[in-house]
Order: C-alpha cells, then sequence, then structure tokens
C-alpha cells in the first residue's frame, strides 16, 4: 500500500463522508490540472477522439483507430485493450480503461514526440468521477450507450449517469472548433447528449442504415450508398462499425476509406474473438459483463447449440446483476457453466451461487481453467463455446489486492489444444 493510499484510508475514517468525498474530488481536479500543466497540454496540438458509453467502447475505439490510419493519420489509442503510439502497441495491464496521475497527459505528450496525428481515448464513468477527461481538448465525442452498471460505486443510475454526462461537458469546454459529438439515436440517454451546444451533434441508427445483415461470421450495412462489410459477429459490431463510420465521415474522412478500413479489421482482442486451433466447432472470448452484452453475444450465435461460461461483475459492485446474468444465460444457452471472474474479497462461490440462482440450468466450477476445459469437452461438431466475463483482462483479482495472471485466450488455446488430442487418441 502506498502513502497516498495509507492517508486516504486514514482521512476516511476521520471526517464525515459528504466531505471527505469533496475534499477527495478536488484532489483529483487539482491532480489533472498539474499533469495538463506539466506536460504543456498536449491535446491541444492533436485530433483527439474519445468514446463513452457502457458497452462497446473499446470495440469502437479500436474501429475508429483503423479508419483513421488508412485515412493517413498516425494514430495513439488507449483503452481497456491496449496502449498504441504510432507503431508501437502493448497491452494495457493497468486494469483501468482511462488510467490516471497524469497518465494520459503524459501518454499524450509521447504522441506528439512520436509524430502522432490523432489520439483515440476510451472514457469512463470512474475516470470521470476522479477528473481525469478534465483539462483534455476534445475534437469529438462518440456515445455509444447505457445502461446500468457500477451503481455500487457511483451511488445510483442517475448518478451513473452523470459521471458519463459530465464527459460530454468536457467536449463543450473544449477550445478546438469545430467540436462533433456522435450519439447512438436507438438508445434514450442519447436525446441529452444531442442538447449538447456544440457545432454539430450528429445521430445514427442502424434501422435507418438498411439493408443491413448480421450473423456468428460477420454482416454489412448500407452506408451513404456504399456496402460496408463488417468481418465482426452480431449486430452489435454493426451497430459498433456505424458509431466509428459516421464520427470519422465527420471528420471528412471518405467513405470509401472507411468501408475499406472496417473491412480490413477482422479481429478485436478479447472482443467476440475467435479462437482457432482446427477444431471442428466455434470458440469465442468476450468481454461481455452486462446482462444485454451477454444477451447481443448469445444472439449471435442463434443457430448454433451454444456451451457458455459465464461469470459476473466482480466481487462488491453490481450484485443486482449476477441472478440476471444467470437468467440471461439459461434461456440463451443449451449448456451454462459458472465460474470465477474477480472475486475481490467475496467468496466466490457465494457469488457464482448468485447467478446461478437465475438460471434455470446452471453447473458451477469455480476454477476458471477447469470451466473451460469442461466446456471444451462437451462440444459437439457445429457447437459454439462462449466464455464471457474477461476478455483481454490480464489476472483475476483476489482478497487483499492479491492477483493471479490471466489470459483467457490463452488459456483457452491450451485447453483447446489438449481437448483435440484427447479426442484424436
Amino acid at each position: 500500500m502506498t502513502p497516498g493510499q495509507s492517508l486516504k484510508i486514514v482521512l476516511k475514517h476521520a471526517l464525515p463522508p459528504a466531505l471527505f468525498e469533496k475534499l477527495l474530488s478536488a484532489y483529483h481536479f487539482l491532480l489533472a490540472g498539474i499533469g495538463a500543466l506539466l506536460y504543456r497540454f498536449p491535446s491541444r496540438r492533436l485530433l483527439v477522439v474519445g468514446v463513452t458509453g457502457t458497452k462497446g467502447k473499446s470495440s469502437v475505439t479500436e474501429m475508429i483507430n483503423a479508419i483513421l490510419e488508412e485515412a493517413g493519420h498516425r494514430t495513439a489509442l488507449i483503452n481497456s485493450i491496449r496502449i498504441k503510439i504510432g507503431d508501437k502497441s502493448m497491452r494495457n495491464a493497468s486494469g483501468r480503461s482511462m488510467p490516471g496521475r497524469f497518465f494520459i497527459q503524459r501518454f499524450l505528450r509521447r504522441a506528439l514526440a512520436r509524430k502522432c496525428t490523432a489520439a483515440i481515448l476510451e472514457m469512463t464513468s470512474e475516470g470521470a468521477r476522479q477528473h481525469r477527461h478534465r483539462f483534455l481538448d476534445l475534437n469529438a465525442l462518440v456515445f455509444t450507450n447505457l445502461a446500468p452498471e457500477h451503481i455500487e460505486s457511483h451511488g445510483s443510475y442517475e448518478e451513473y449517469a452523470d459521471a458519463k454526462y459530465s464527459i460530454g461537458l468536457q467536449l463543450v469546454r473544449s477550445h478546438k472548433r469545430p467540436r462533433l459529438l456522435v450519439a447512438n439515436a436507438d438508445d434514450p440517454e442519447s436525446a441529452r447528449y444531442l442538447l449538447l451546444p456544440v457545432e454539430s451533434a450528429i445521430p445514427f441508427s442502424l434501422s435507418a442504415q438498411r439493408p443491413w445483415t448480421a450473423d456468428e461470421r460477420g454482416g454489412s450495412f448500407t452506408f451513404e450508398g456504399v456496402q460496408v462489410p463488417v468481418q465482426l459477429p452480431g449486430e452489435f459490431s454493426l451497430r459498433n462499425a456505424l458509431a466509428a463510420a459516421m464520427l470519422a465521415r465527420a471528420l471528412g474522412v471518405h467513405r470509401e476509406v472507411i468501408a475499406r478500413a472496417l473491412d480490413t479489421l477482422r479481429e478485436i482482442p478479447g472482443r467476440a474473438q475467435r479462437i482457432e486451433e482446427g477444431q471442428a466447432f466455434t470458440v469465442v472470448v468476450d468481454y461481455a459483463h452486462t446482462p444485454d452484452s451477454l444477451k447481443a453475444l448469445f444472439e449471435a450465435y442463434r443457430s448454433k447449440r451454444k456451451i457458455c461460461v459465464v461469470s459476473a461483475t466482480g466481487g462488491g459492485r453490481d450484485k443486482w446483476k449476477r441472478p440476471v446474468m444467470g437468467k440471461v444465460a439459461s434461456e440463451q444457452c443449451d449448456v451454462v457453466i459458472v465460474t470465477n471472474e474477480d472475486p475481490y474479497d467475496e467468496d466466490p462461490r457465494a457469488i457464482a451461487e448468485e447467478v446461478a440462482d437465475g438460471a434455470a440450468k446452471a453447473v458451477i466450477e469455480i476454477d476458471r481453467r477447469t470451466a473451460i476445459r469442461r466446456a471444451l469437452a462437451e462440444a459437439r461438431p457445429g457447437d459454439a463455446v462462449l466464455i464471457t466475463g474477461k476478455g483481454t483482462d490480464s489476472s483475476i483479482h483476489g482478497p487483499a489486492g492479491s492477483e493471479i495472471p490471466w489470459n483467457d485466450a490463452a488459456v483457452v488455446r491450451d485447453e483447446l489444444k489438449k481437448v483435440l488430442q484427447n479426442k484424436a487418441q
């Protein structure tokens, strides 16, 4: 534990809760301002695009990155999957989509030093609570959707929504002109964003892009008369691609460039990521961690018999989701295996039992590797094994701050090879 963390604990217990929260907010705001000063406001010299919402943020940032690169930009990118500056990319092992402690300002300064012209940032409600979005001059913001999440952390759905909305207010504060906002009009919360006083507020709706098609292999949609192929599964991938396309078009990128870039993007790590080892069935690793995102993933594979490995939000948070996640899995999957994710200081079996309580059919296998092995062994030719909850997370978080190194895709590959070897014998 750092001295700063120790002081925070002491103050939290010594001060009235309201006063402590105000002091903590002021502290984070001060840190954000010092970081911007220290690194000389680098966002003012880059094209900066933020992406916020509950679901799809990482995928949309990856799609925007691919389009801007195809359009000739040298890009920098931060999302929950990776941290990229120019040609160098590394896994984001911080556990934060929006790192703090001067990280973003330093990242943008390094992007400038390496001749980047554009930066794409995943922006979160937790980051906004700690003012990590402040002192960033945005050119554009994409709002994907809003669904209940982080309720315990924020205090209520309304406060969670307000934290997301504060990122829109940061676009309003930007010194850049014109300021662009792209919002998913299929989501009721978009109306609030589209009323922000910026130069261009652009709604998008997948229903307006007909004809479109989507299945487990990908799909396409019509965009300004051009058919845009998407090589990622499900309707949700089309919606993410459309968000990226609308943003890029508003920035002046030609529709043919947009279509070419999206067609080239064949995989996003940990996001409906197919694992191939020559097996006769489909294996997918996905980050889905809300009931809506879980349902959207499962529906993309509606034509297949599904073996689903599910978990729930980590210990100490969003407990309301646990039986709901189990219910969704039970309704959509033929076999449901409930396993461990990030229990923190809670009993992992108790968490799994709460998930299973919502399922009409489920077995519990706490050891995540064993659960994955069991699902793969259950698969028949033509089935889909869908492993959700971790995506590209690099560890399983346990009690007292402990971490076990983890990589869902690597574990799946390892166990899949063993299962295939056993079946071949």
